[in-house]
């Protein structure tokens, strides 16, 4: 038995999901968390599962969570639908809740924060809201655990015994009923041959929903039929078609929030998030306020918390490292063998584990801006500027995702409207400094700019920001004509962070960086050792510079030469990079032969500090790494695409590199 979880964004959906299966999903207060179908077991049910769509307002085809949601519950044919409704805004909630009903699949309302409904002076009748929309409704509140046990018990009866609802038909008489019937008796034989509800399809169909007349493979005449219902609707109305079934929809909504519905005063919540976005969201005060938000967090994260943790881990690998070193030599371990270890394994991976714990602190505090509800108003408050490069608000919840990971902020594009909008936001997200290159710019900022770290490390962000808005203005007149779709998104009242979701999140980027290191950047260090002690004919080489990998860094280095750093060492490190961009550190300890803890002086024999920065504004453009590659290939859907991207952001990160150190050059 398998349930659908369907609700709208930010009405608690992914908590309801988490407190049914166990499972460990991260919990966002801003649109685009849920982008993929997530799949759980659903605890004490033996066989039964849940599957959390996308957060939806309406089931129409014109956004990807929508087209994901419609298609799964067509095509994969629920054994039930969990509908998740926000006590506190029922009557937007229930507008999806009405189409949910009209496709005739057992269905179970779970009223969520139902606690804040009371501690605000409302209140629900159940069962009245019950009646009126003829599916069990149960009061629960997700983050606290009330009524799930019992949601999960009605919702298995339910859908055990084939209970559908008993209300579809939302008016009883007047045109649009009138139309309504029509169209779904003209249609009747089609739904049913493809065991679709032909309510359903019907409004569907009043709507213009294209997919559905071609999955219907209706004939010219029924279209003609259908087109004149429509037409005397709209006649007799005196409004257009979708603007009719939405008045139905609402009126029949207000009818329900009338009789069962006792309305909350103003919360607590909202009234205190009025105030501080009067400050946060201010004409004249939003992006001042955002950028000395991120600046603190930056100066938190690499000059204060998080550089005292990754100071102590790197003495304690180092440590470790000591003591293995000690007895492998007691050991008498070959020579080969030993150095694998020790200069392979240990400096590579170790110093790129040293940098966990700012990456951690970075993410704490990103967390907390998230689970606040602040994040939501960063999108808001971008949503102008971007418009000027011809994307909106929207576009920068992938391109806050990216500053991350950018593999999880390509997929987010999926949420984008648009094509020709997921398409640029895609080409614009990989400029978003990512987590994996925190390790070089804190290497690199610690060796030649340590009085200024917190500035550069905020200054570096900034510009991967500005040359990715220039690249994107420059598409926009070329490759990617046209305009944005309109932007709306709900603000959730500020609330609490929870301490389980930021706890769930840090985890979640310890243990994929943790796994990363022992897996991609292990691979690397290891295939850096061997290129680096064996040459051509498979001989240990006592220097260096007759390796394999000072052959294959001398090849590519008069490439960068103009750049500033020509030597075959940092070559090699922008090749292992492209693996994953944390193995740009891990190389470097390998090829200088130290320790993290060394590494910062070591680089002053191949860096002066105009070719530091001339390689970190390479490091920040150049090509993302192969897992970023590949879902942009995956998410264009073309092999000339990706290429394209790739060469583009070389191109772009050669340029200005270039640019940076011919110039600082002269001065």
């Amino acid at each position: 038995m398998n349930f659908a979880l369907v609700g709208n964004q930010n009405s608690g959906k992914t908590t309801l999901f988490n407190a049914l299966t166990g499972a460990n999903q991260h919990v966002g207060n801003f649109p685009g968390v849920t982008v993929d179908q997530k799949i759980g077991d659903i605890r004490g049910y033996k066989g039964v599962t849940v599957t959390d769509l996308p957060g939806i307002y309406s089931i129409r085809p014109y956004t990807q969570e929508e087209i994901v949601t419609r298609d799964y519950i067509l095509n994969a044919r629920p054994d039930g639908i969990i509908n998740i409704v926000d006590a506190t805004n029922i009557e937007r909630n229930l507008y999806l809740t009405l189409q949910l009903l009209e496709m005739h699949i057992p269905t179970v309302i779970a009223l969520n924060m139902m606690d804040e409904v009371r501690q605000n002076g409302g209140s629900v009748d159940v069962k009245e809201m019950s009646r009126l929309l003829g599916v069990p409704v149960i009061p629960i509140s997700a983050v606290k655990g009330e009524g799930v046990s019992e949601l999960i018990r009605i919702a298995h009866e339910t859908a055990k015994g084939r209970a559908y609802p008993s209300v579809t038909d939302f008016c009883f008489s007047g045109p649009v009923h009138r139309c309504i019937h029509a169209v779904a008796h003209l249609i009747e034989d089609h739904a049913q041959k493809d065991d679709i509800s032909p309510r359903f399809c019907a409004t569907k169909l009043i709507e213009g929903d294209t997919l559905i007349s071609q999955r219907l493979q209706l004939d010219e005449n029924e279209m003609e039929l259908l087109e004149h219902s429509v037409v005397e609707m709209e006649n007799e109305t005196g409004l257009d078609r979708n603007e009719a079934l939405a008045d139905m929809r609402y009126t029949f909504i207000e009818n329900v929030v009338e009789k069962a519905v006792t309305k909350c005063r103003e919360s607590k919540e909202y009234l205190r998030s009025v105030r501080f976005d009067k400050l946060l969201t201010g004409k004249y005060t939003a992006i001042p306020v955002f950028l000395a938000v991120l600046l603190l967090i930056f100066y938190l994260s690499f000059s204060v918390i998080g550089t005292f943790l990754s100071d102590l881990m790197s003495l304690g690998i180092d440590y470790v490292t000591g003591e293995v070193d000690a007895l492998l030599g007691a050991y008498e371990l070959n020579p080969v063998v030993h150095s694998l270890v020790i200069d392979g394994v240990f400096a590579g991976v170790g110093s790129v584990l040293s940098f966990l714990p700012i990456i951690v602190t970075l993410f704490f505090f990103l967390s907390i801006l998230e689970d606040t509800g602040y994040m939501a108003r960063v999108a808001f408050i971008m949503d102008k500027p971007l418009r000027k490069i011809g994307l909106s608000g929207r576009s920068f919840v992938p391109m806050l995702i990216g500053f991350g990971c950018t593999v999880p902020a390509i997929m987010a594009t999926r949420t984008l409207a648009s094509e020709r909008d997921r398409k640029l936001t895609i080409l614009l997200t990989p400029y978003m400094s990512c987590s994996a290159k925190i390790p070089i710019y804190a290497v690199f900022c610690a060796a030649f700019f340590p009085k200024t770290a917190p500035i550069m490390m905020i200054l570096l962000y900034v510009l991967g920001v500005i040359l990715g808005v220039l690249v994107a203005f420059i598409m926009r007149k070329t490759a990617f004509r046209g305009q944005p779709v309109p932007f709306v998104m709900e603000l959730p009242n500020y609330r609490m962070p929870s301490v389980k979701n930021v706890a769930l999140l840090l985890w979640d980027k310890a243990k994929d960086f943790i796994q990363r290191a022992f897996s991609i950047i292990f691979i690397a260090t290891v295939v850096v050792w061997f290129l680096q002690t064996f040459d051509a004919r498979l001989n240990v080489v006592t220097d260096a510079t007759d390796s394999l990998l000072a052959v294959i860094g001398r090849f590519i280095s008069p490439v960068l030469r103009p750049l500033g750093f020509a030597d075959w060492r940092v070559s090699t490190s922008l090749i292992t990079g492209f693996t994953a961009k944390e193995a740009v550190v891990s190389t470097l300890a390998v090829l200088l032969n130290t320790s993290v803890n060394n590494l910062t002086g070591a680089l002053s024999t191949i860096f002066t500090p105009l070719s530091a920065f001339a390689f970190l504004m390479f490091t920040l453009l150049y090509t993302p790494c192969v897992a970023a590659v590949a879902a942009i290939r995956r998410e264009m859907n073309s092999t000339v695409k990706m290429i394209g991207v790739v060469i583009l952001q070389c191109a772009v990160a050669w340029l200005i590199a270039f640019i940076v150190y011919q110039v600082g050059s002269i001065f």
